[in-house]
Order: C-alpha cells, then structure tokens, then sequence
C-alpha cells in the first residue's frame, strides 16, 4: 500500500466542511498526544489502540455501549472447557482487495506471540490456534478461561500476506527497532490509512471495502496533534477544529458558554496510580546508596498518608476525577464498594514512618510522569511533589511526552524509580489488572509491571482467578487480591477520572467508558 505524505501547513487547518447526514464529511480532531505506531502489536495503550482498532478488527468487537458483538467472527462456540471455535465472517477483504482468512488470525496470534510484543499478555492463555478450514478457526486454551471473549476485543488481526510481503511477521520495540508496520497499516476496518506524520497529523479515509455499514458520516478523519492545551482550545473555538482531546477542565466552562459548542464527560474506567520501583537494590535517582528505600513498606505508607487525594481531585482537576484505594474502579468487574475506602492524609504520622524506616531526613528521588496523556498529568505530579516535600521526599520530576514515559518506563527497558500511571482494563475484569500490572514478571504475566513487584501469594490467587469460573468464588478471590494489595501497597490507587471531549454541537460521536474513540459512529450535521 503506498502512503501519500503531506506537510502540515504552519497555521491550523481550515474548518470542517458542512455536512449533513447521510452526506460525506470531513472530520478533524486535535489530542494532546501522537499514536505511538501503526502497528497494533507495539504497546497496551489505549489511544494507540483506539486509534489503530479503526483500521484493524478483532474477532470480536465491542459496540457504542461496550457491549461484546460479533466482528470479523460471526460467531463463536465453547465446544470444550478449554477450546473456542470462531466462525470467521465470510467476503471480508483486506484493504488491498485480498480475501481475509484464517489463515491470518493464526498468523496475528503468533505474532502477537512473540518475545516482542506488548499485547501478548491477553493472548497468553492461549496454548494453540487451528485452522479447521478457511473461515473456521479453533483457539484452545491452557486452562478454562472465563473472561476469553473479553481478552478477544484488542486482538487487532493482521494480514499475513502483507506482513510477509514488508518484513514485518515479528513486532519490533519501538524506539529500538523499526519495520515497516510501525509506519503504514493494512487492515479490514471502517478506514484506511492515508498519511501519517508523526507528532504532527495522521489522515484516514473510509474504506470502500468495509463488510458493514457505518453509522456515522465521516469518510475523512485528520487526526492532529497539538500539544499546547491553549492553541487546541483556540483551534476548537475558531471552528478549525471539530473536537478536542483532552480538555483542560480551567477551559470548560469557556467552552460551555460557547453557543456553537458542547462539552461530553463520562466517567472512565481508569485508574492512575503511583509505583515504586522494587528491582533495584539501591534507586538510580536516589540520594540514599547501597538502599532501596521502596522495598520498606513503612516508606511506601508515608507516600500514600502524604497524598491529599481529595485536594488533587478538587483543585487540580477541578473535579473530573473520582479519589479510590482500588486498583481498579466502578464499572470493572472485580469492584467493591466497600473496600474502597482511602486513609485520610496524615503528614505527621508519614513523617513518624520515615524516621521508624531510617529516614528521619526523607531523601531525594526522581519520579517519572507524562505531560500528555492524563487529565492534568503533569499538574498532578506537580502537586505530589509538593506534598511528599513536606514530609522529606525531595522528588525531581521528569515530565515528558507519552511517547518518550512509555518508551522509558515500560518494558523491556523498565528504567525507573518511581512513576505515575493509568490503566483501563481492556477485559473490564480486575484479572487484566492484577494480571498485566501486578503480577510476577514471567515473560507473560507481569508485562507492564514496571515496578517489578512480586508477591507469590498474590501470583497464587491471580491463577486462581483466571481459571475459576464460579462468579460467587471468583469475587472471594478478586476481594482477597484487593486485601493483599492494600496492605502491601505495591501502588498507590490515586483516582479514576472523567473523560472529556469538547465537539461542536453539529457533531455527534460515541463516548465509551473505556476511552476509545470508534470513527464509525462519527455523524457531521
């Protein structure tokens, strides 16, 4: 497939077109952040995925109210504990006209397999695919699993011809390697990819080929990224841009007053979080040596009794996040009300802690945390900084773009002290968290445990969960994680936050929970 490349001209983009419905529109957006790469194997993040899952398809799809409903498989069978039969849909092309099989589903799997994929831990239940015949492929489990049509949704298949044919049949690591397939796509979906500027603007255009209908009416997407939370609220108030992406909540009412504008807000199902590097035997950042003060669970309860949550909830994000001491929030399955519930801030007795650990004086630290990717990401490190210096924790901070966070702190480099992140379990299960966060690095569970923590207890019950498929049992389970967790405070759950896109009001787009942002449903009036 050859991409067209196109340079951005040096002022933003000329308003959308008029459209009405049922008539051709052309859409433009603007995030905070770029997509880190066109191929769907590179990294658990979910607006790389939203992104890359309007060109590429699963088996199994979720729809505007993530619901689960048939995609590139019409249907599925559980014909044992532990095999799952998917009849794939029949007349799907890939985007240069050649038939879609199963053939490539065996292939993606594999791929995603391999030593160098970020998305192989929700496949990594999986002992074997088979072909049973061109549209019917069968997926055998190790043990019986009760959450595998969920882990189906971010299985984003591949075609293997074209993967072949550009050398691309083994994901690389971003910034370290590079193919063809970090670069250009070639999917099934809604849209194709047209032009792609990194940092700059990626282009898509619907699809001719596409099997089903799409509900909206933009059949050109500008995707573009402007990292300046002030020129993205000026592009949108001028009209040159249809939608924003994140929305600074010190602009929504500016936004709201304005007549020709809408704010959406939804409540995510992300949780951000702090972590602490355990690997290390004494912290690269850090002023005390021969020590890793992290591993002394009396230093990681002064960080979490520094924290006023509450204030950072309210202050900072002006209440666009909700404050939790869960792992995982309202909406996943796994959580409980009554077990959520966060100590009061208490400085004094942080400070009482740190001394009883050997740290009368704190000590110095580095934290790691992107500026632009949360809701106030840099904001929110900000104001823990200036919490934790109160009670001796001197912290530098290293803000930095997504790219260049996920790129250090996450696998294989893991190179950080102590962190802030977010997660939104793409199973909607607390097995994706404790699974792919928390549990022990084995080079497949644990994958974006960056801080390395292990706890064989834990490990213990993540097993146990994955496999039992009583849900009165699985909760007991789930609950005696959270118990786990919150007494060894590997993490410090912050808050969920709320998602806000500020559009046009002749605009009409799907807000899921989970963040993704499906072209499909985009209607321009």
């Amino acid at each position: 497939m050859k991409l067209l490349r196109f340079a951005l001209p040096a002022l933003l983009l000329c308003s959308a077109m008029a459209a009405t419905p049922g008539r051709a529109a052309t859409f433009r957006w603007a995030n905070d952040g770029d997509v880190n790469a066109m191929d769907p194997a590179t990294r658990q993040e979910t607006v790389q995925l939203s992104f890359l899952a309007n060109i590429y398809e699963p088996l199994v799809r979720r729809n505007r109210t993530l619901g689960l409903e048939p995609a590139l498989a019409t249907s599925w069978e559980h014909i044992s504990p532990t095999v799952w039969r998917f009849h794939l849909r029949p007349g799907v092309k890939w985007q240069d006209g050649s038939p879609f099989t199963a053939d490539d589903v065996i292939f993606t799997l594999k791929r995603i397999l391999a030593k160098d994929s970020s998305m192989r831990a929700p496949m990594s239940v999986v002992k074997e695919a088979r072909k049973i015949d061109d549209l019917t492929v069968d997926f055998e489990t190790f043990l019986p699993d009760p959450i595998f049509l969920q882990e189906q949704t971010n299985l984003l298949i591949m075609s293997k011809a074209w993967c072949e044919a550009h050398n691309a049949t083994e994901p690389v690591v971003i910034g370290k390697e590079d193919n063809y397939a970090l670069h250009y796509a070639m999917g099934t979906g809604p849209y194709k990819l047209v032009s792609r500027e990194p940092d700059r603007k990626t282009v898509v255009e619907a699809n001719p080929l596409w099997w089903d209908k799409r509900q909206g009416n933009a059949d050109r997407v500008e995707f573009n990224v402007i990292s300046s939370a002030p020129t993205r609220v000026a592009a949108l108030l001028s009209g040159e841009m249809d939608m924003i992406y994140s929305v600074p909540p010190q602009d929504m009412a500016r936004i709201k007053a304005s007549p020709d504008l809408k704010i959406l807000e939804t409540p995510e199902l992300r949780t951000i979080y702090l972590g602490f590097n355990f690997t290390r035997d004494a912290l690269k950042t850090s002023d005390i040596k021969g020590k890793n003060p992290w591993r002394d669970i009396r230093v990681r309860q002064a960080v979490a009794l520094a924290i006023d949550e509450q204030a950072i909830t309210s202050r900072v994000m002006l209440g666009l996040g909700h404050p939790t001491w869960e792992m995982w929030g309202q909406g996943v399955n796994g959580y409980n009300a009554a077990l959520d519930v966060r100590p009061k801030p208490d400085p004094a007795k942080a400070k009482q802690l740190l001394a009883e650990a050997g740290y009368p004086d704190g000590f110095k630290v580095t934290m790691d945390c992107p500026n632009d990717r949360y809701v106030m990401d840099e904001q929110i490190c900000t104001a823990i900084v200036s919490m934790l210096a109160r009670i001796g924790i001197k912290v530098d901070l290293l803000a930095q773009t997504k790219t260049k966070f996920f790129t250090k702190i996450n696998g294989p480099n893991y190179d950080t002290d102590f962190f802030l992140l977010g997660w939104t379990p793409a199973t909607y299960d607390a097995h994706n968290v404790l699974y792919t966060l928390l549990g022990t690095r084995n080079g497949k569970r644990g994958e974006v445990n960056d801080g390395g923590y292990s706890n064989p207890s834990l490990d213990d019950l993540i097993e146990k969960i994955g496999v039992e498929t009583d849900q009165s049992k699985r909760d007991g389970l789930i609950n005696q994680s959270i118990e786990i967790l919150q007494k060894d405070l590997p993490t410090i759950p912050l808050h969920q936050q709320v998602i806000v896109w500020a559009t046009k009001k002749n605009v009409s787009v799907a807000q899921p929970a989970d963040d993704f942002f499906p072209f499909r449903f985009i209607q321009v009036k």
